[in-house]
């Protein structure tokens, strides 16, 4: 058997089951090796009786000191007692129509009892518990799984798959770097991730596959990297904005500044710049690209961005003509909605070079939109848009400069795992003028006065946000109420004075986008939405944002609701309306309330919750990531870095012998991951 061998040739894998595997994304013997178990059953009987727990399923050890013979209670049904033992406490044990394992047990010998544990007076008892020899003993492995496909049946073929070709498995690392990193080999990780003898086997496995892992992720991160900066870019000469600072109407922050400076050296050379730019909402990002967009223009190229919104496109391109129309750059805009005789006007002006700076949506990856100099592109929230769509952008101007823009504050860390083959620079500062937004931690029971809140801004002509969690009427079993819903309630009591809008991902584009119009010209006082406004126009005028079971967001997502208020110059609020909370949920929701600092709160949530559910998923632009935690395994990343650089120095492009299947192996990975 070869670790390319289909699925199929492992016994008892047909053609039914080979589906389930494949829904998995396992084909091979070699996929199925990597298919690690999600969590494991302590089978190793190390707890006593007297520790036993009685919260969960648990393992004990015990000997046998005397058992029933087996009784016949009623037609179908026997029951025979066994006593136990471990000299801490004695065990009562009832077997339910087990005659066959009853007969099995020997009285003096011992054995792991595993099932749910009720503790008396006298010791414990457990009822029809799974019975292993002490030679049995260890962790039993629980896989992800999918409907038809037990745990059983993937132990056992991965049982025999591991003894058909973990001999074959091939080293990746190097044996200098197994050496300094005390890694153990490969085959030794499979076996023991699957089927660990002790805690010990367990650590040491999970360590070598997590390092593997996160050192082929620096290694496709760096490969991918370098094959950007080897392309054949273009170097800007203009490289001053002087000019350009001083008809702003505002001071640049020194973080602004800082960040222009970087992006400048980048753009004086041939080698492409890829640069993340990632700073809380209102930190001024715009101003840093619409300055690397007057320098591309002044010499001599063009500019484009993308952003996921039409609302947001022609937000850009009104706040870019703002900035770059006093020095003669022309602006234009390009979406979807657009009659087709506009659409072909833009085209016709973009090919012939006359706009300098093209905002749009993904409308501007069509075939049909061509630059007459494309030197620089710029993605806005850059996780709204694949990894396809924004090589797609690039692939136009051959190897132009590249900014990707996030407002979602990222930890360095994690930001390393997203946007491993980019550049970082961080805007950590925000404008002296802008006011901070207060924001407040309320119950329930104090909705009312918080759209008696809302009301009293409606009448000074000022706007609001209320967000609600997106679910139905019900989920999890606690009753919450809909934006919909809510929407209607508010609209005939409450706030029955006020224009009510309703925002929701079930909506058409081109519905979505006409109320988010609405609002931003005023014409809504309130909108009622569900998370759909985390990337959304700015609107100067809206001072408030109340979030409705705020316990049902994360805090990074929380932070990116209240950056939508608090962009024009009054004093702007997010009040935080939380159902029944526990202590600890209430302690997470006060970090939201006590700091305006994203980074710190994408720390924190990051802490809480992991990085799977720091945006909602787990990455699957992250594929070869099964095992590590970017949290946890922080050391081991670090690690697996500077043994991925060493490699590279000596073998940048993984060309000697020795390399060939680690070569082979980030090919497929490169290739499943779309980097």
């Amino acid at each position: 058997m070869e670790l390319n061998s289909p699925i199929t040739a492992l016994g008892g894998v047909g053609a039914k089951r080979a589906a389930l595997y494949a829904k998995l994304g396992i084909a091979t013997v070699g996929d199925l090796l990597e298919h690690y178990p999600r969590r494991y059953l302590d089978l190793t009987g190390n707890m006593s009786i007297a520790e036993a727990s009685t919260e969960a399923p648990c393992a004990v050890r015990a000997t046998v000191t005397a058992k029933s013979p087996v009784k016949l209670v009623r037609r179908g049904l026997t029951v025979a007692k066994v006593r136990a033992t471990d000299m801490t406490q004695d065990l009562l044990i009832t077997f339910f129509n087990a005659k066959y394992t009853v007969d099995s047990l020997e009285v003096g010998k011992e054995y792991i009892f595993f099932g749910d544990f009720v503790r008396r007076i006298s010791g414990g008892e457990m009822n029809s518990p799974s019975v292993l020899s002490a030679e049995e003993s260890g962790f039993m492995p629980q896989y992800p799984l999918t409907e038809g496909l037990s745990s059983k049946m993937v132990t056992t073929q991965m049982k025999a798959a591991l003894a058909g070709c973990v001999d074959r498995v091939p080293e990746t690392l190097s044996t200098a770097v197994l050496k300094k990193y005390d890694l153990c080999s490969k085959g030794e990780a499979l076996c023991s991730i699957h089927f660990p003898k002790n805690a010990a086997d367990l650590e040491r496995a999970r360590r070598r596959v997590i390092f593997e892992e996160l050192f082929d992720f620096s290694l496709a991160m760096s490969i991918t990297k370098g094959k950007a900066r080897s392309a054949n870019g273009r170097a800007f000469s203009a490289l001053s904005t002087e000019a350009f600072e001083e008809k702003l109407g505002f001071e640049l922050t020194g973080a602004q500044k800082r960040v222009i400076a970087e992006c400048k050296k980048d753009m004086s050379t041939a080698v492409p710049m890829n640069r993340l730019i990632q700073g809380d909402v209102g930190s001024g990002k715009t101003a840093v690209a619409a300055a690397c967009m007057y320098i591309a223009a002044r010499s001599g190229f063009q500019s484009a961005i993308m952003a996921p919104t039409e609302v947001l496109a022609a937000q850009h391109a009104a706040t870019l003509e703002r900035m770059l129309a006093p020095f003669g750059i022309k602006v234009g805009l390009l979406t979807g909605s657009m009659k087709q005789s506009e659409k072909n006007a833009v085209k016709l002006a973009l090919k012939s070079g006359e706009i300098s700076v093209l905002a749009g949506t993904h409308a501007i990856i069509q075939e049909d939109v061509e630059f007459a100099n494309l030197g620089l592109i710029v993605t806005d929230e850059q996780h709204r848009f694949g990894v396809r769509q924004r090589l797609a952008l690039s692939q136009k101007g051959g190897a132009p400069h590249t900014i990707v823009m996030s407002a979602t504050p990222i930890p360095r860390t994690l930001a390393f795992v997203l946007y491993g083959d980019l550049d970082i620079s961080i805007l950590d500062e925000m404008p002296k003028n802008r006011l901070g937004v207060k924001t407040y931690l309320v119950g329930q029971d104090m909705e009312q006065r918080v759209f008696a809140f809302v009301r009293r801004f409606a009448k000074q002509g000022l706007q609001s946000y209320i967000v609600c969690p997106l679910v139905e009427n019900e989920e999890d079993g606690l009753p919450l109420e809909a934006a919909a819903d809510l929407a209607k309630r508010i609209a005939e009591k409450e706030l029955s004075d006020c224009r009510i809008g309703l925002l929701h991902g079930r909506m058409r584009p081109a519905e979505k986008e006409q109320v988010m119009r609405a609002f931003a010209e005023n014409e809504i006082q309130v909108l009622v939405s569900t998370t759909v406004i985390e990337v959304g126009v700015d609107v100067p005028n809206a001072v408030c944002m109340v979030i409705e079971n705020a316990e049902r967001f994360g805090l990074s997502q929380l932070h990116q609701l209240r950056g939508r208020v608090g962009r024009g110059t009054e004093q702007s609020y997010c009040v935080l309306i939380a159902g029944k909370t526990s202590p600890e949920t209430k302690r997470r929701l006060e970090v939201v309330a006590k700091t305006s600092d994203g980074f710190r709160v994408a720390e924190e949530d990051l802490k809480l919750r992991g990085p799977g559910d720091f945006f909602g998923f787990r990455q699957s632009g992250v594929p070869m990531l099964k095992m590590a935690d970017m949290m946890s395994d922080v050391a081991l990343l670090e690690s697996a870095k500077n043994a991925a650089a060493e490699l590279l120095e000596s073998d940048p492009t993984l060309e000697k012998p020795e390399n060939a299947v680690l070569a082979a192996r980030l090919e497929k990975l490169l290739r499943e991951a779309a980097l």
